[in-house]
C-alpha cells in the first residue's frame, strides 16, 4: 500500500514538473511574438533635417545652394541693367516693358532671399560669369547701335531675350532640383518665377514681331 503511494506521488510530481516547463515555455515566447508583431512592417525612414528636410551634407544640396547664389547676383546685376536699356530703348513700348521687368526683377530677388530663408542658407551672391557676359554684350549693342533707331530695339531685345532664355533654363532646372530633393515650397517659388520670365520673353517676342524688326529692316 506504501508502495502505490509514493508511485502516485512520483507520478503527480512528474505532471507537475511538464504543465510547469510548459507554462514557462508559453511565458518566454510570448513576448518575443509580440515584439515581432509590433515591428512588422515598419520601415526607417530618415529623420529631417529641418523643416525643408534637406540633407546639410549632400553633395547635391551643396551644388543647389551654390546655383542659387549664381542666380542671385545675376537677379541683382540685371535689376542694375534694365533701367539702362529703358533708357536706350526707341520704342516707348519696349522702354515699358524693360520698366516692368525691372520691377519684377526686384520681385525676383524678394523670392530668392525667401528661399534661402527657408533652407536655412544665407543670401550670399556669387558672380555669374553668364550674366554678366549677356549684360556686357547688352551694353555694347547700345554702344553699336545709332540712338532713336530701330536696329537699336532690335538689338536691345535680341539682348534681352539671350538674357531670358538663360534664366528660364536656370529656374527651370533649379525646380526640377528643389523637386528631386523634396522642397516643395521652394520649387513653388521657382515656379512662380519660372513662369513669370516665360512671360516676359513672350512679351518681348511680341513687340519684335509687331514693329520693330519690320521697322528696323526698313531703316
Amino acid at each position: 500500500m506504501v508502495v502505490h503511494i509514493n508511485l502516485n506521488i512520483k507520478t503527480m510530481a512528474t505532471t507537475t514538473k511538464k504543465v510547469d516547463t510548459k507554462t514557462s515555455a508559453t511565458k518566454n515566447t510570448s513576448p518575443a511574438k509580440a515584439s515581432t508583431k509590433s515591428t512588422a512592417g515598419l520601415k526607417s525612414t530618415p529623420k529631417p533635417q529641418n523643416k525643408t528636410g534637406k540633407m546639410e551634407d549632400s553633395e547635391f544640396h551643396k551644388f543647389f545652394v551654390d546655383e542659387l547664389k549664381d542666380i542671385y547676383w545675376a537677379e541683382k546685376h540685371l535689376s542694375k541693367a534694365l533701367p539702362k536699356m529703358k533708357k536706350a530703348a526707341t520704342s516707348p513700348e519696349l522702354a515699358a516693358a524693360f520698366d516692368k521687368h525691372a520691377v519684377e526683377t526686384e520681385s525676383h530677388i524678394d523670392t530668392l532671399e525667401q528661399i534661402f530663408s527657408l533652407l536655412d542658407e544665407k543670401a550670399v551672391a556669387k558672380k555669374c560669369d553668364a550674366m554678366a557676359g549677356l549684360l556686357e554684350e547688352a551694353n555694347g549693342i547700345i554702344e553699336e547701335t545709332e540712338e532713336g533707331t530701330m536696329i537699336r530695339d532690335a538689338g536691345l531685345i535680341l539682348a534681352a531675350q539671350k538674357v531670358e532664355h538663360y534664366e528660364i533654363a536656370t529656374y527651370g532646372t533649379l525646380k526640377v532640383f528643389a523637386e528631386n530633393m523634396g522642397h516643395t515650397d521652394v520649387a513653388d517659388l521657382l515656379s512662380q518665377t519660372l513662369e513669370n520670365e516665360k512671360a516676359t520673353d513672350v512679351a518681348l517676342t511680341e513687340i519684335a514681331e509687331g514693329f520693330v524688326n519690320q521697322d528696323a529692316a526698313a531703316e
